[in-house]
């Protein structure tokens, strides 16, 4: 194998026989290396494949700044999840995940916890993509000796959702954007008003329609857990929310075929109140 870029003194670029783009880490590897010039296979620890040959330029800036220990333990992440997901990962993740380690450390180790507002929701909605980030704050312990938490863990499952809808598969993104974009309309005509799409709450609102909208193209059915006297409570309480769900309840059902159970309803109508009461009277 010969170098083809060398992103550090650990970590060079390289082709396989099938011509397949590969990442080759190996403590002092490109030492001293030129582009060209052999790989010693005896220090090589690690290979991973790339069949996005623009992943490499990215990690190249990455870890300009960032250590090859982190790009390790993404891709440990990586393989293991895909080894539990029925879905096919994006690349980017490699790079995704690498920087969302490292800026995690350095948070952790400068005293700074960010809380996952959608922790709950996560946990609920994407049981799969948690259980795996909670195994991947496993195999960061593991490496760095650093234990984060349940919210890191959901950090790391929104990347592996997100995967879905990036990359090659410009179908289900333009599934996703299409019925995220007809939600949002409804929200917008039933309430007269312009969403502040710069506030936190629409942002919350945002990634949780993201999120439906895979759910169904993923057909996936969630149950219901809650009672009727819960159902009830919000319908009452938050009445101009509950009344703009059932115009998007209606919406799916004729344009889907997608009945939505009580969670579900419940859950968008807590958003929409959210996202509409507090730009009313904030």
């Amino acid at each position: 194998m010969k170098i083809d870029k060398i992103l550090n003194n650990n970590v060079v670029i390289t082709e396989n026989s099938q011509k397949q783009e590969l990442v080759v880490m190996g403590k002092g590897l490109a030492f001293q290396k030129k582009v060209g010039q052999s790989i010693d296979e005896s220090k090589v620890e690690k290979t991973f494949v790339l069949q996005n040959t623009g992943i490499s330029e990215k990690l190249m800036h990455l870890l300009k700044d960032t250590s090859e220990k982190y790009l390790d333990i993404a891709s440990e992440i990586l393989s293991y999840a895909q080894s539990k997901l029925p879905y096919k990962l994006d690349e980017y993740l490699y790079v995704a995940l690498t920087d969302h380690i490292s800026f995690a450390i350095t948070r952790y180790r400068n005293g700074i916890h960010l809380k996952n507002s959608l922790l709950y929701e996560i946990r609920k909605y994407y049981k799969a993509e948690f259980e795996i980030g909670l195994k991947a704050v496993e195999f960061i312990e593991e490496e760095t000796g650093i234990h984060l938490d349940e919210d890191e863990a959901a950090s790391i499952a929104l990347h592996l959702v997100n995967s879905q809808i990036s990359g090659e598969n410009m179908e289900l993104a333009v599934k996703v954007t299409d019925m995220v974009n007809n939600i949002l309309n409804i929200v917008k005509y039933h309430f007269q008003m312009d969403l502040d799409e710069n506030s936190i709450n629409y942002e919350r609102f945002l990634t949780h329609l993201r999120y439906f909208s895979i759910r169904f193209i993923r057909k996936e059915k969630m149950e219901d857990t809650v009672d009727d006297f819960l159902h009830d409570q919000i319908r009452e309480k938050y009445a101009p929310a509950y009344q703009c769900t059932k115009k998007i309840t209606l919406y799916l059902e004729n344009k889907f075929d997608w009945h939505l159970s009580k969670d579900e309803e419940i859950y968008l109508t807590v958003h929409i109140h959210r996202v509409t009461h507090r730009q009313k009277n904030g």
